[in-house]
């Protein structure tokens, strides 16, 4: 029985940043299987990552993400770029981002953590696997951490 006490679970807002349409469609998959109920939303490209997070253009009426969830290799601006940009701007680095890649090289671990990555986490190739990290994502920043949220219903 639910604690009557307790806060309801506010659906949050996902960000995913990939380019690779398999890795997409295994993360919505992901989050079907594990029931997430969060917000997932997709861009393909570092470009666009930063319009959508910024508001711009086709992106106006986005909503603002709660996380970032991005991939490193990535057309246009690869993801240490975007991740530089973020954690660059005022209106945009309190904005948790977890880069989710394939890559293992420690080079781009190091690069990530120095450019304010909130985590590093390689991609299994298993999906039992790859449904077991998104759930652990969903479940620390989710249940876990305060996220912070505006202090008013503006999107900045």
């Amino acid at each position: 029985m639910p604690n009557p006490l307790s806060e309801p679970v506010v659906p949050i807002e996902v960000l995913l940043v990939e380019d690779d349409p398999g890795d997409v469609l295994m993360t919505r998959e992901a989050f079907a299987d594990y029931k997430v109920k969060n917000n997932l939303h997709v861009v393909g490209d570092g470009v666009q990552a930063l319009r959508f997070l910024r508001g711009e253009g086709e992106y106006s009426a986005s909503p603002r993400p709660d996380i970032v969830l991005l991939d490193l290799n990535l057309p246009l601006k690869d993801g240490h770029q975007v991740l530089a940009e973020v954690k660059s701007d005022s209106t945009l680095r309190h904005i948790p981002v977890v880069v989710l890649t394939t890559s293992e090289a420690e080079e781009d671990v190091l690069r990530s953590y120095d450019l304010h990555a909130n985590a590093y986490i390689t991609k299994p190739v298993d999906f039992e696997r790859f449904v077991e990290v998104v759930r652990h994502i969903d479940e620390f920043f989710v249940s876990v951490v305060r996220l912070p949220r505006p202090l008013t219903a503006e999107r900045f």
